[in-house]
């Protein structure tokens, strides 16, 4: 841990030394702040005039838009430069909120309000896939692109606990309109940074937006042709009807049961946001597991005597422990419930079952808005706290036994992921990344004497001895040997340079062998793996280096 802190400094540095991935990053910071806290405004607002069952109706309202329009916004940046889709998705962002602004501040009729609210909740579906276009030309380094990602990462997590603090912070000093005020202000902001910042030509054009709806359509066949997918799939995403009946609910207990402000509507989202922030340590123990269901169905037993506590004694102290202890427990059973996925889906359809699963999540929190006020309609908090507490645990109480045949039934490559668990490069890796790495090694065998990788060649590969002895040499000599549990072939990859040197079996070797773009995808996508992946190129690199 004090390795990873050390490297922050040279993380923020790589980012901020370059002026087009630091205008980039600063705007989606003041994106996701704004994102959060004008979500969380709206519920209030909305709660504040009708109760739950406005703010349920309000928020599917928000939801449903943005749903429809996510796919397209996906594709915008096949079609036009992926700067300018970001500018103008922060600038539409900018438009609703400042008109929601206005009628707020203005007293205008609340209609007006939600529908310009809506604007700006559809807006924000442009800017994560416009982004994701336009990093990797800005980067002028590999190096650059690595701690692009991990400021990205950081700054969405970040934001989870933040943005609803501050929201419930300007709730509690000013209102609604004024939280959607300064957001708009924020979101100007954010195009102003990436104005100049065009960005590379579009990658593509119809055919573009063709592919994503064959994709999707592909995804909803696989996941009807297999019943271990589809259960999975259902359960992970019940999960966003629980989060959005919270979102509508948050509001409700602040205000409603324990007779606080606006702003604790905020805090308690907070709350919430630490548990899962918490939670993502516990998910360590994931990696490697043979069974998971255990692990799944103990975070559900967790999530529902977090809810069912809270529904029987809602005060303020238990509220804040429970919100925290639920959004632990679900994080073990997304990462759980991810996992398990990863195991029984077709390896090639992976990317458009995870992709439909996302595209469930919208659906998913507009269904829990609906369902909120109506259990809150028929016995208070209290039962649709209950309702909550109840949900995940009958929907998996109803697939338990073909649950329990899944986990039984999946592969789990042990010998992989305890040797990649081997290398510090791999080790900070969460549970599902490593084990999808562990599944992507190709085994490689190479008898004694011959060249696995010559210097001056391109790199394609990583490698990782299983067993046997590897030379590691340049013209000067051997300057290493490596055994069981030692890689090379990443300075090539990282660095995008040729191999910087030879290495060759010294007895016949097993290699179990990861593509470039798989090892780079995991390395620069993880803080930690980055920090150390940097630390052990520039050792490498050093006089006297020791490996390819």
């Amino acid at each position: 841990m004090a390795t990873y802190l050390r490297r922050i400094p040279a993380v923020l540095g790589s980012v901020f030394g370059n002026p087009e991935l630091r205008r980039v990053e600063l705007a989606f910071a003041g994106f996701n702040a704004a994102e959060w806290a004008v979500w969380i405004a709206m519920i209030v607002y909305a709660y504040d005039r009708g109760g739950a069952t406005t703010a349920g109706l309000v928020a599917l309202a928000q939801l449903l838009p943005a749903a429809l329009f996510a796919p397209v916004a996906a594709t915008l940046g096949d079609r036009s430069p992926p700067g300018r889709v970001l500018l103008w998705g922060y600038v539409a962002q900018a438009a609703g909120m400042g008109l929601t602004a206005t009628v707020l501040l203005a007293d205008g009729p609340a209609a007006l309000a939600y529908a310009s609210a809506a604007l700006a909740a559809t807006a924000v579906t442009i800017t994560r896939p416009a982004q994701a276009a336009l990093v990797p030309a800005l980067a002028r380094r590999p190096e650059e692109l690595t701690a692009a990602n991990v400021v990205a990462g950081w700054i969405e997590g970040l934001s989870v606990l933040v943005a609803p603090a501050v929201a419930g912070l300007l709730l509690g000093v000013s209102g609604p309109g004024w939280v959607f005020a300064v957001m708009a202000a924020v979101a100007v902001a954010s195009a102003v940074l990436v104005a100049p910042v065009p960005g590379p030509p579009p990658a593509g054009g119809q055919e573009a937006r063709s592919a994503v709806l064959a994709e999707t359509a592909e995804s909803i066949r696989l996941v009807r042709r297999e019943p271990a997918v589809r259960l999975l799939v259902v359960l992970l995403g019940l999960q966003f009807v629980a989060i959005g009946a919270l979102d509508v609910l948050f509001a409700e207990l602040a205000i409603g049961v324990l007779d606080r402000d606006d702003a604790w509507a905020g805090y308690l989202n907070a709350a919430f946001g630490l548990g899962g922030t918490l939670g993502i340590a516990a998910t360590v123990a994931l990696v490697g597991r043979r069974r998971l269901v255990p692990a799944l169905l103990a975070a559900l037993a967790a999530w529902a005597a977090a809810f069912l506590v809270l529904g029987l004694e809602p005060t303020l102290a238990t509220a804040l422990v429970l919100l925290t202890l639920g959004g632990a427990a679900r994080s073990v059973y997304d990462v759980a419930g991810r996992t398990l996925l990863q195991r029984v889906a077709p390896t090639a359809l992976l990317a458009r079952v995870f992709g439909l699963l996302e595209g469930l999540t919208m659906a998913g929190l507009a269904l829990g808005s609906l369902l909120a006020p109506a259990l809150v309609a028929l016995g208070g908090a209290e039962l649709a706290l209950l309702g909550v507490a109840a949900l995940l645990p009958l929907a998996a109480l109803v697939g338990g036994r073909r649950l329990l045949r899944i986990d039984r039934a999946a592969d789990v490559p042990v010998v992989e992921i305890g040797l990649l668990r081997s290398l510090p490069l791999f080790a900070p890796l969460g549970a599902a990344t490593l084990e999808s790495l562990a599944r992507a090694l190709e085994p490689v065998d190479a008898a004694a004497g011959s060249v696995v990788i010559r210097e001056g060649d391109p790199g394609d590969r990583f490698f990782v001895v299983a067993d046997g002895e590897i030379d590691v040499s340049r013209s000067d000599g051997v300057t290493a040997v490596l055994r069981r549990g030692d890689g090379f072939g990443e300075i090539a990859l990282l660095r995008d340079v040729p191999r910087t040197a030879t290495c060759t079996a010294r007895t016949d070797v097993v290699l179990q062998a990861l593509a470039k773009d798989d090892f780079l995808v995991a390395v620069t996508g993880h803080v930690g793996a980055a920090a150390e992946a940097d630390r052990l190129v520039d050792a490498r690199l050093a006089p006297d280096p020791a490996g390819p």
